[in-house]
C-alpha cells in the first residue's frame, strides 16, 4: 500500500467510526456491529503506529486514552462560565417571570433538564475539538482536554469546518455507576456517592485512561459564535446538527404557567431518567433580549434555575458545637448521627445563629429532620417534637469566643455574636482559607489543609506571610506530606497568584460585608489601595449599590494601622494594588458623575444607566456639589430642584439620546 493509500485510508476509517459513534451514542441508533466496530479500531490502532506522521488530532483512538499529565494547566474563559439565581417554589417562579415581563413583555421560554454533572466548555477551530475545560471560578478553570476527547458522544470533528465554543454538562448514567461501584466494592476500594461524584472525579484523572474507563456522557446546551442563531431553542437545534447530542427533553413555552406546568411534570418524572438530574433551568428563548434584560456580577437575569425541593431525612442531634467564622461570627453547629442525604454522608449542619435554635425550639439530643439546603449545604428545619425525650437539653448560647476566650458581643440590630479579638486563632486561619480560596484571590495549591498544617507549623500569620514562602523552601520541603514537587507548584502558584486585579486582593482582606460583586464596584470606582487608604463615608455613599454599613466597614478597615501596615506590606512583595478597568470609549460622560431622575420614555432607567457607565461615567444615587451632570426626565422632583440649586448641568433625555449617538 503506498503512502498516499494509507493516509486516505486513515481518514475514511476515520470518518466510519466517527459516523459510528454519533448513530450509536448521539442518535441511540446503532448501525455497525460490535465486532466490526472493533475491527476498524485495531486497523486504525495499527496503522497510526505503523505510521505516526499520518495520526490526525480528531483520531478515535484519542478516546482511549493514555496520556498522563503531571498537572492541569490553568485557562481563561474568553467570556465568562457564570452561574444561576435559584428558585425553588412556583412564586420564585412567578416573581422571575414578573421581572421579565417589565423589561420584555412578549418573551417566551424554554425549559431545559438541569443535568447533575459537571459544567464544561469545549472549543472547535476550523470544526476540530482543540480544547476542553472546567468551570473553575468562572474565570479560570482547568484544561481537560484530554479526558473529554474520551467521551464518546462528543464529536472530535464538526459537520461544519467553523470556530466555537460550546458549553454543555459532562454527567454519568445510573447504571454506569452501578457497574463502576459493583468493580469498587470487588477491589475493596470506597464507593462513589452519587454520579455527580463520579463524574467530577473522572474528568479530573490525570490519567486521561482512566477517564476513558469511566463511559463518561455529555448533554450541550449553550452555542457561542460560529453562528447566528435568534432564539435558544435554534440554538438547540444547531447543536444537534453540528453533531452534539442535546437533551430531547427541552420545551418551548409561551408562558409562566405552562413552564410551572412542565416543572410538575419533570418533578415527577425525573426518578425515572437514566441519569440525575438537580433542577430545571428556566431561560428567555429570545436571544436578543438577553442584553436588555441584562446580568448581575454573577448570573444572567435572563434565566433561572428552579431546584427540586430538598430530600429530608430524620436523624439526632447529639451536641451543639461553636465555630469562629473569618470576620469573627460565631456560628453554633450541630453534630448529628451520621445520615446518608442526597448522595453524601452528613454530621454536620448549620444551625445560623441563636435565634434560629430558639425559634426552632431546638434541643441537643433531639430527633431532627435535616436536607441539604440548594442541594448543597446541610441545614436542621426542625425538632422531632413527639420524639423528644427526657435526656433533651435546652440550647444555650455561649458568652466567650471557644478559640480565644474573648467575651462575645451581639450588636443592636445583628443576629450573630462576634469574637472582636483580631489574635483570634480561629479568625486568623479562617481568613487566611478565605483569601486563598478559589473564590477570592485563588492561589492554587493552597487549600484549606494546607492553611492550617502552614498557621499550626508557624510559617504564615498573616497574608502577607503566604508571599514570603519562596525565602523558606527548603523548611517546607521538609515538612509531612508536603515534598519538593508540591512545595515548587505552591510557590509558582503563590507568585502567578500576585497579579490578580485588585478587586480579588480586595475581597480577599476579608472586609465585613465586602463580597465579590462588591468589590468589583468599589474598585470600579477607587481604582488603588492608595486611594482607598483615603476614602470617606461619604465617599462610599455616592456609589451605586454601597449602603451606609458597607461604607462604615470599609472606612474602619483602611482607618485600621495594622491594616494599612499590611497594605504596604502587600505592596513591597509585589501584589497588584491597583484595578484595570475594562476599556471604555471615551465620551461627554468620561469622568463624570451623573445622576438619573424622573421617568425615562425612551430608556430603561437600568439601559441608561448601563450606557453611561460603557462611556465611563459614573452613575449615583444622590446630587451633591460632586455631581456633573444630572439626566432628567419627565416629573423630576428634588433632585432636580437640588441640581438647579447647586448650578449642576441639567440634561434632557433627548440631549442625552444625541451625546450617546
Amino acid at each position: 500500500m503506498i503512502l498516499m493509500d494509507i493516509k486516505k485510508r486513515i481518514k475514511d476509517i476515520i470518518t466510519v467510526i466517527e459516523k459510528a459513534n454519533y448513530e450509536y451514542h448521539v442518535l441511540d441508533n446503532p448501525s455497525m456491529e460490535d465486532y466490526e466496530y472493533d475491527k476498524l479500531i485495531n486497523e486504525l490502532i495499527d496503522l497510526e503506529t505503523k505510521y505516526p506522521e499520518f495520526k490526525l488530532s480528531n483520531s478515535p483512538t484519542t478516546r482511549i486514552g493514555g496520556e498522563i499529565l503531571a498537572k492541569f494547566e490553568k485557562v481563561n474563559h474568553k467570556s465568562a462560565m457564570m452561574s444561576l439565581g435559584n428558585a425553588f417554589n412556583e412564586s420564585d417562579l412567578r416573581d422571575f417571570d414578573e421581572r421579565i415581563k417589565k423589561i420584555a413583555p412578549n418573551a417566551t421560554y424554554v425549559c431545559e433538564l438541569k443535568i447533575d454533572g459537571l459544567s464544561v466548555s469545549i472549543t472547535y477551530e476550523n470544526g476540530v475539538l482543540v480544547q476542553g475545560a472546567t468551570r473553575g471560578n468562572g474565570v479560570v478553570g482547568e484544561n481537560i482536554t484530554n479526558n473529554i476527547k474520551t467521551i464518546k458522544s462528543l464529536p472530535l470533528t464538526l459537520k461544519d469546518k467553523i470556530d466555537i465554543e460550546v458549553r454543555g454538562e459532562i454527567f454519568m448514567n445510573k447504571s454506569t455507576l452501578l457497574e463502576i461501584n459493583k468493580e469498587r466494592l470487588e477491589n475493596e476500594e470506597e464507593l462513589f456517592a452519587n454520579c455527580r461524584n463520579a463524574a467530577a472525579g473522572s474528568v479530573r484523572q490525570l490519567d486521561s485512561k482512566i477517564a476513558a474507563k469511566r463511559n463518561l456522557d455529555a448533554f450541550l446546551y449553550y452555542l457561542i459564535g460560529g453562528h447566528d442563531v435568534l432564539t435558544q431553542e435554534d440554538s438547540l437545534k444547531e447543536l444537534k446538527r453540528l453533531g452534539f447530542k442535546v437533551n430531547p427533553l427541552y420545551s418551548h413555552k409561551k408562558s409562566i404557567d405552562e413552564v410551572i406546568e412542565y416543572v410538575n411534570e419533570m418533578t415527577l418524572k425525573r426518578h425515572d431518567l437514566a441519569y440525575d438530574i438537580d433542577g430545571i433551568v428556566i431561560k428567555v428563548n429570545e436571544i436578543n433580549l438577553h442584553e436588555k434584560i441584562g446580568y448581575t456580577a454573577k448570573a444572567p437575569k435572563w434565566a433561572i434555575a428552579y431546584k427540586f425541593p430538598p430530600e429530608e431525612v430524620s436523624t439526632k442531634l447529639l451536641d451543639i458545637a461553636f465555630q469562629v467564622g473569618r470576620t469573627g461570627t460565631i456560628t453554633p453547629v450541630a453534630n448529628l448521627e451520621p445520615v446518608f442525604v442526597q448522595g453524601s454522608n452528613i454530621s454536620r449542619a448549620t444551625l445560623h445563629n441563636e435565634d434560629y435554635v430558639i425559634d426552632k425550639d431546638i434541643y441537643i439530643n433531639d430527633t431532627v429532620i435535616i436536607r441539604k439546603a440548594g442541594d448543597v449545604i446541610p441545614e436542621v428545619v426542625r425538632p422531632v417534637l413527639e420524639k423528644r425525650g427526657i435526656d433533651a437539653i435546652k440550647f444555650k448560647m455561649i458568652e466567650v469566643c471557644p478559640s480565644c476566650g474573648t467575651y462575645l458581643i451581639r450588636k443592636e440590630g445583628e443576629a450573630d455574636y462576634f469574637c472582636l479579638n483580631d489574635n483570634c486563632k480561629d479568625k486568623l486561619v479562617n481568613g487566611l482559607i478565605h483569601f486563598a480560596s478559589r473564590v477570592a484571590y485563588n492561589i492554587d495549591s493552597l487549600g484549606e489543609k494546607v492553611v492550617i498544617q502552614l498557621y499550626e507549623a508557624g510559617f504564615i500569620k498573616n497574608i502577607a506571610d503566604i508571599f514570603k514562602l519562596k525565602d523558606r523552601r527548603e523548611e517546607l520541603i521538609n515538612l509531612e506530606r508536603m515534598g519538593e514537587k508540591s512545595v515548587d507548584n505552591l510557590l509558582l502558584a503563590i507568585d502567578a497568584s500576585k497579579n490578580n486585579n485588585m478587586d480579588s486582593l480586595l475581597f480577599g482582606l476579608g472586609i465585613k460585608h465586602v463580597g465579590s460583586k462588591i468589590s468589583k464596584v468599589i474598585c470600579k470606582y477607587f481604582p488603588s489601595l492608595e486611594l482607598l487608604k483615603k476614602v470617606t463615608i461619604e465617599d462610599m455613599l455616592e456609589i451605586n449599590d454601597i449602603g451606609e454599613a458597607i461604607a462604615c466597614e470599609v472606612v474602619k478597615w483602611f482607618n485600621n494601622e495594622n491594616n494599612i501596615k499590611l497594605i504596604e506590606e502587600l505592596t513591597n512583595l509585589g501584589l497588584k494594588v491597583t484595578y484595570d478597568k475594562p476599556f471604555v470609549k471615551e465620551s461627554f460622560f468620561t469622568g463624570k458623575k451623573v445622576v438619573l431622575t424622573g421617568s425615562l420614555e425612551m430608556f430603561e432607567r437600568s439601559e441608561a444607566k448601563k450606557i453611561v457607565e460603557s462611556l465611563g461615567g459614573q452613575t449615583i444615587d444622590s446630587v451633591s456639589k460632586k455631581t456633573d451632570i444630572v439626566i432628567a426626565g419627565s416629573s423630576a422632583g428634588s433632585k432636580l430642584t437640588k441640581a438647579q440649586e447647586l448650578g449642576i448641568y441639567i440634561m434632557s433625555e433627548e440631549e442625552f439620546k444625541e451625546k450617546i449617538s
